[in-house]
């Protein structure tokens, strides 16, 4: 890349800077905007509600509309003493068969609460239809619901006398001490049945047998117990079966204001005897599992609502997919979940879950022992990332967080820390580039001796000798570069992953697991984004300073001119992805630059070049070491390619 190529592109990227500038809304118009949308994003939520509402009102007048005269008024009165009206008793018995009077029925809703969350369950299906986590809102402030109520379903499915059933086409009766709202806190426990039961006959209800599902909530746990409970079943669901299919299917609500491409929302399962698994999180996918599966989780970027079987599923089929139209303003994606339940007849057969809503926190998800921790994006796929975000950074950062300090102050420690243990790794790079540099006027005498492209070689050995008889190892900076590269990509993986930062504020960022935004644009410049990250651009700007001083040092500003031109772009090049990122991994970034700097200043006041230059001419005036058996075969190479090309 030439002169006039550098110029042209920094012409336009100060033009398009300016044009940016120059027609960005003000302050208060941004604001009015930021309180307008937010104001849309809640009336159209309310508006959704009462449309499903209206929705199931209308199905509902429909469906007793369809009904005789006559037994319309009566419905509601008899169902509730266990016995529905005759005529639609007989409909309903040729659809359901033993399951009639129970497909008739008005939905109950009913509320389970601890200190941790408030769940809803609905009588109709007798499931989880919302779960609400009371520690948490929304990137706007609503109150953080983890998926949309309208499109929960779990059921069992099987045949009864030869009719397809699923229960969550049926109403479940709580028992008869049950109440519509029960709070449990501390180390208290409740539990709370429902239940879905067989007809005798003529439409009767039979108490003694039922399909139960039964919930033990404790007061300070995300996890609660879940049991399945089929009382005398037996001829009723087929003896010949060996398991049931499961179905599980939900919408993921929006929490966010932006999803992290490395930490979006997918289903992550584990393998009875491999390790966690996931699907895309980027697109469509489907994944059909044939060996048994320890829990099924369906993950969102900070949260997750996860299943997890005592005994195993036997295996599933797994999808995640984007709906092209969503009702919802806040739909995030869809998520399915097909599963085997392994089942046993008795009189009473229990199926054991156990169920998990609430964060992506990781020691509280690693306390289960049940590997839910590695839906934490912490860099698993590479053993050296992982370690050193599970046992360095982590502990650290918990430890500091744990202390009552604003998280800024948290980030700024941690990386002191981490430059303080790094401290001897960058003052051998700093050495290493001062005795380059001290021998650059003699490597440049040497390529002036050697001009010619046909004596690369030639020169090659020179360098190297000159290199062997001062005593200094050209890759002695290379390396320990290199062990600093893990840190760096742990910081990159670990900052957008960890919810102790989520809606966290320091100076003018307001929340450092999200980009921070000094300036909304009004239109999306491409691969930059729609607003200005303070945060990403003085990472931008430090960088560019590092990348000048480092080349300095090295005193190689005449060599490799396209190198250093590529040297300088990256960081711009990073300025666009970095700008969606979230704003405490570009604060990292910029605290660790500034600290580098201080670190090299200090360097140059504790090195005394005149005394190393000294070191190294007494070096070359030694005897010569004896060659070693790999360099003697690097040079027999080099003599045999340059005999083959004569």
């Amino acid at each position: 890349m030439n002169k006039n190529s550098v110029i042209g592109f920094v012409l336009i990227a100060a033009i398009m800077i300016g044009y940016s500038i120059w027609l960005s809304p003000s302050k208060e118009e941004i604001q009015k905007k930021q309180h307008l949308q937010h104001i849309k994003d809640s009336l159209e939520y309310v508006q959704y509600q009462q449309d499903s509402i209206r929705k199931a009102q209308v199905a509902k007048s429909k469906k007793l509309a369809d009904k005789p005269l006559e037994t319309r008024s009566a419905d509601t009165a008899v169902v509730k003493q266990g016995k529905a009206p005759s005529s639609t008793y007989q409909a309903m018995h040729a659809k359901y068969d033993v399951f009639a009077n129970s497909a008739v029925g008005k939905n109950k809703k009913f509320f389970l609460e601890n200190d941790l969350v408030k769940i809803e369950i609905d009588s109709k299906g007798g499931f989880i239809k919302q779960v609400q986590l009371k520690d948490y809102q929304t990137w706007d402030s609503l109150p953080l619901l983890l998926f949309d109520p309208n499109s929960m379903n779990f059921g069992l499915s099987f045949f009864s006398n030869d009719k397809a059933i699923n229960t969550n086409d049926f109403y479940f009766q709580p028992t008869a001490s049950a109440s519509t709202s029960t709070l449990v806190s501390g180390d208290d426990s409740t539990t709370f049945s429902m239940r879905l039961y067989v007809d005798k006959g003529d439409g009767i209800v039979d108490s003694t047998k039922y399909i139960e599902y039964l919930y033990t909530l404790h007061g300070d746990n995300y996890m609660f117990d879940f049991k399945i409970n089929l009382v005398n079943m037996r001829g009723v669901i087929p003896t010949n079966i060996s398991s049931l299919p499961l179905v599980w299917e939900t919408d993921l609500m929006k929490q966010e204001r932006h999803v992290d491409r490395f930490n979006g929302a997918t289903i992550y399962y584990k393998p009875v005897k491999d390790a966690v698994d996931y699907l895309s999180e980027s697109g469509d996918d489907e994944e059909k599992i044939s060996t048994k599966l320890k829990w099924v989780s369906f993950k969102q970027p900070f949260f997750s609502s996860t299943i997890i079987a005592d005994n195993n599923f036997e295996n599933g089929t797994l999808s995640v997919k984007e709906k092209e139209h969503p009702i919802n303003p806040r739909y995030l994606k869809s998520v399915k979940a097909e599963l085997d339940l392994p089942f046993g007849f008795g009189n009473v057969s229990n199926i054991p879950f156990h169920f998990y809503f609430g964060p992506n926190k990781f020691y509280t998800l690693k306390a289960y022992n049940l590997d839910l921790e590695r839906q934490i994006p912490i860099g698993w796929g590479f053993f050296l990332l992982a370690w050193i975000n599970e046992y360095i950074v982590i502990p650290v950062f918990n430890f500091l967080g744990g202390l009552g300090w604003n998280y800024g102050i948290v980030i700024l420690v941690l990386t002191l820390l981490l430059k303080l243990v790094l401290f001897p790794i960058a003052y051998k790079t700093y050495m290493s580039s001062a005795k380059m540099r001290v021998l650059k006027p003699e490597i440049d005498e040497i390529g002036a001796k050697f001009p010619d492209k046909k004596d690369a070689m030639k020169k090659q050995q020179a360098i190297m000798a000159l290199y062997k008889k001062a005593g200094v190892n050209p890759a002695a900076g290379c390396v320990p570069m290199l062990l600093q590269m893990p840190i760096l990509f742990a910081m990159f993986r670990f900052f957008p992953a960890s919810i102790e930062l989520r809606q966290q504020s320091f100076l003018w960022a307001k929340d450092l697991s999200s980009y921070d935004s000094i300036l909304d644009l009004p239109f999306k410049i491409p691969a930059y984004g729609d607003h200005v990250s303070l945060f990403t651009l003085l990472m931008t700007i430090s960088t560019l300073i590092y990348t000048k001083m480092n080349n300095q040092m090295m005193g190689q500003q005449q060599s490799m001119p396209g190198m250093k031109t590529m040297m300088y772009l990256m960081p711009i090049m990073f300025l666009g992805i970095f700008n969606n990122y979230a704003s405490g991994l570009s604060y990292y970034y910029f605290l660790a630059n500034v600290i580098t700097f201080l670190q090299m200043y200090a360097f140059r006041v504790m090195v005394n070049e005149d005394k190393l230059r000294a070191k190294i001419e007494a070096n070359k005036k030694k005897a010569p070491k004896k060659k070693s058996g790999f360099t003697k075969r690097l040079e027999e190479a080099a003599k045999q390619r340059s005999q083959y090309k004569k």
